[in-house]
């Protein structure tokens, strides 16, 4: 057994963490990636898609971590 940890995100978490706004069409997140993210260069939709999952994972991460640490 790996122990691999999943994490599920849905759709308008990952668009109001990187838009600011749970509705927003696919072209308004791939040109908030490339501000996020300067030196990437999604070529498509899906591209844009995988690293706005991987920011809002970590931020989300990242606040679960300092909610910890905390008490």
């Amino acid at each position: 057994m790996c122990r691999v940890v999943v994490a599920e995100y849905a759709p308008n978490l990952v668009k109001k963490t990187i838009v600011g706004a749970g509705h927003c069409e696919k072209a308004q997140i791939r040109l908030m990636i490339g501000v996020l993210l300067p030196k990437a260069a999604p070529k498509t939709h899906d591209a844009a898609d995988a690293l706005a999952i991987a920011v809002t994972h970590a931020h989300h991460r990242q606040s679960v971590v300092l909610r910890l640490t905390a008490r």
